[in-house]
C-alpha cells in the first residue's frame, strides 16, 4: 500500500527539510535545544518549496495543520508535557505531512521514539558517550532529547514517501 503523500512531493521536500531535521537532531542532543532558526527555516521550506511540491487547493489546508499542532504544541507546553522547541518543532514538521498518512505517521513516530530512546540510553551509558562529550542530553536525568524522533521521524516518513508515495 503506498503513502499518501506523492513522491513528488517528497521528493521535493526531502532535501530541503533533510538537513534540518539532522541538525535539529544534532542540536537536541549536544545542548537539548532546537533553536528557532531551524523551526523557522523548517516552516520557510513548507511555505516556499510547498508551492511547487503540493497541488494548490491542498496548500492552505496543510497550512492550518500548522496552526492546530502549534495550538496543541501550546498547550502541551504549559501543561509540561513537552518543551517549547518539540512544540514548535513538531508544528512545524505538520504541513508537510499529508493528512492520508496520519495514522501511518504516528505509528512511524512511536517506532522512532523508541528506537531513538533506547539508541541515546545506550550511548549515554557506554563508551560511546566518549565521541561526543560534554553534550547536554548525557547529563540530563531522566530527560530525553525528544528532537532527535521528532527530526528522525519527519526525515524517515520523507524518505519514505519519494520511495513508497503515490
Amino acid at each position: 500500500m503506498p503513502l499518501a503523500i506523492s513522491v513528488w512531493s517528497a521528493l521535493w521536500f526531502l532535501p530541503f527539510a533533510l538537513p534540518i531535521c539532522l541538525y535539529v537532531c544534532w542540536s537536541d542532543m549536544r545542548a537539548m535545544r532546537i533553536p528557532n532558526w531551524s523551526v523557522l527555516a523548517l516552516a520557510a521550506v513548507f511555505v516556499v518549496v510547498g508551492l511547487i511540491a503540493l497541488p494548490l487547493g491542498d496548500y492552505g489546508g496543510r497550512l492550518l495543520q500548522l496552526v492546530i499542532v502549534l495550538l496543541a504544541g501550546i498547550a502541551m507546553n504549559a501543561g509540561g508535557l513537552v518543551g517549547a522547541g518539540d512544540a514548535k518543532f513538531a508544528a512545524a514538521a505538520a504541513p508537510f505531512i499529508h493528512p492520508g498518512d496520519l495514522v501511518f505517521l504516528m505509528m512511524l513516530f512511536a517506532a522512532t521514539l523508541l528506537a531513538a530512546f533506547a539508541a541515546h540510553r545506550l550511548a549515554k551509558h557506554s563508551p560511546l558517550r566518549r565521541m561526543a562529550p560534554g553534550w547536554d542530553s548525557w547529563e540530563t536525568g531522566s530527560d530525553f532529547p525528544m528532537g532527535l524522533a521528532l527530526g528522525g521521524a519527519l526525515a524517515i516518513y520523507l524518505a519514505l514517501g519519494a520511495v513508497f508515495g503515490s
